[in-house]
């Protein structure tokens, strides 16, 4: 009888454990399926920018949601015209330290600004710059997040002699370029940014943390695309070119819609590689359709009629918001995903 008992305390004890089991395994699985933030921090090439009178200007940061699944949220805090000191100085950094939870990732990038003489912004390599670097590093790892540091993305310089340019912000400013200045332009990119793409690189090896070299990465882009198509790039129209700049611009560091998604997908991918973790959120969809301004288009028409007839499936992801079903026409094959809650209209 005691033998007896003992075997069914034995089984209602192995039960009760199998049930504990089966609760903290479920559990386990939903903290690991918990999305994740990456907060980016950096200057006017990553910022999120304004979309109002057809703005067409993107930070690469703010396209990057497209190349992540959900269970990664992109929280872009980089503003235009921030070094890595300024961004200290006006408390934005603490507000981004304060919300990070462990796990989270932080990407910082900062140098176009670093470079700037005014007092406000200037930083020196190899001593003050790579200061802020290991702040935002240290600071980052004492909250349980993991940081990724990168350098500067390239400005597009084809000029052997690096133009005088004291403020990246001033050229929205421009207008179309004369045509004097175009034939001055030669097949070559020059580097505008000098030992400011060390520090980063420096301070991860330093720190053992992740470094992507986004410059290389850029570097490579506009290099192979040349000096023409790479004006594709930015914000660089002739007059009449682009209806919302009726007079042209000539602005060869921030990117357009097309620019920023083309090193988004490049610097995901890249930070893919570096951070074995982040690779199962990587998504590679053809075009993105947001109201928001973070996709490639702000409707889902202007995304199929950019759609080229062929056999091979198009992918359109949706973000946010409802959706017209719309009628795909004859000879486009074309598969829609939705993402953050979006819906087909009833």
């Amino acid at each position: 009888m005691n033998n007896k008992y003992s075997l069914c305390a034995l089984l209602k004890h192995v039960s009760a454990c199998g049930v504990i089991l089966v609760v903290a395994v479920l559990l386990m699985a939903a903290k690991k399926e918990k999305p994740v933030t990456m907060f980016m921090i950096g200057d006017s090439t990553m910022a999120n920018k304004p979309i109002t009178n057809g703005n067409k200007e993107r930070g690469w940061g703010m396209a990057l949601q497209c190349y992540f699944d959900e269970g990664i949220i992109v929280e872009n805090h980089a503003v235009n015209g921030r070094s890595s000191k300024s961004f200290i100085n006006e408390g934005r950094w603490q507000k981004v330290v304060e919300r990070i939870q462990p796990g989270d990732y932080v990407v910082i990038q900062f140098g176009h600004n670093d470079e700037k003489p005014k007092a406000d912004r200037h930083t020196d390599p190899g001593t003050t710059f790579d200061a802020n670097l290991r702040k935002f590093v240290r600071e980052t790892r004492e909250k349980g997040g993991i940081p990724i540091l990168m350098n500067a993305v390239v400005r597009r310089n084809f000029f052997k002699r690096i133009p005088v340019n004291d403020d990246d912000e001033k050229l929205r400013n421009t207008v179309g370029p004369p045509s004097k200045e175009l034939k001055e332009e030669g097949d070559t990119l020059y580097d505008t940014h000098g030992a400011y793409l060390l520090s980063p690189r420096n301070v991860a090896r330093e720190q053992n943390a992740v470094f992507v070299d986004a410059n290389a990465i850029t570097h490579q882009l506009e290099q192979s695309l040349g000096r023409e198509a790479s004006k594709k790039l930015h914000m660089w129209f002739l007059p009449n070119e682009e209806p919302s700049i009726p007079k042209g611009r000539q602005d060869n560091t921030h990117y357009n819609i097309y620019g920023a998604h083309k090193v988004a997908r490049l610097l995901a991918d890249a930070m893919a590689e570096k951070v074995p973790a982040l690779r199962s959120h990587i998504v590679d969809y053809d075009y993105s359709v947001a109201k928001d301004g973070v996709g490639d288009f702000f409707t889902i028409d202007e995304a199929i009629a950019s759609v080229p007839q062929s056999k091979k499936k198009i992918t359109l992801q949706l973000f946010k918001g409802e959706w017209t079903k719309p009628v795909v026409p004859k000879g486009k094959k074309i598969a829609f995903v939705l993402r953050e809650g979006a819906k087909w209209k009833e």
